[in-house]
């Protein structure tokens, strides 16, 4: 990409999120998905990685993303409309890990996810994210392979990045690059990324503009 390719992207994410962006519907079964007629990138991680404020520092909004404290309250897939007229849809699909969930929750959490990877032709990327301070664990790698079967292009996000040394940042970073390697559809580029100094986020507005539009 040339310089001014990535200008043009980086004007145009800067106009859509700082534009409409709303909240269209909660779906916690796959029958109450919205039409599939515009393209969507989705947003995958951890109970408690910081995933709604991530979300909420992307459009620019405090309160587009509920935060909470207690692991496990999104048990939904959650759709955000981008742009007047629409031009791309945002999921916020439930935190994953959780450990004091009743292991009904986990399965149908499961089973959510996996019919909705595999069934959802308009998805163009998941951005999974990690906590730069644990890095991945087993139960990200779940969600990887996942990804990998459902051939969904996805981009690994390293989120709290400020809560860590810089050196301790770089081996997260060069760890995680790593294992991404080894993944068919994961991205090589790691983002890095803090909700609280926004380190990161004009990179992963170009990242879903990218795969979005």
């Amino acid at each position: 990409m040339t310089e001014d390719e990535q200008a043009a992207l980086d004007e145009t994410a800067r106009k859509l999120f700082s534009g409409p962006i709303a909240f269209l519907k909660s779906a916690p079964q796959l029958k109450f998905l919205p039409d599939p007629t515009v393209s969507e990138v989705a947003f995958a991680g951890r109970s408690n990685v910081g995933k709604s404020s991530l979300l909420n520092r992307l459009a620019n909004r405090n309160g587009l993303a509920r935060t909470s404290n207690t692991p496990g309250r999104t048990q939904e897939l959650n759709f955000f409309d981008v742009g007047e007229p629409l031009r791309f849809r945002l999921v916020d699909m439930p935190g994953y890990g959780f450990a004091k969930a009743p292991p009904e929750v986990v399965k149908q959490w499961r089973r959510l996810i996996n019919d909705f990877l595999r069934g959802r032709a308009v998805l163009k990327r998941a951005l999974v994210l990690v906590d730069s301070r644990h890095g991945l664990k087993d139960i990200d790698r779940e969600v990887m392979k996942m990804l990998d079967e459902a051939a969904v292009n996805y981009h690994l996000v390293l989120t709290k990045a400020d809560k860590i040394k810089a050196s301790e940042l770089a081996a997260v970073e060069e760890r995680t690059a790593a294992e991404a390697r080894a993944h068919s559809a994961a991205h090589p580029e790691i983002v890095v990324t803090s909700s609280e100094t926004g380190l990161g986020i004009d990179r992963l507005r170009r990242a879903v503009i990218e795969a979005a539009l």
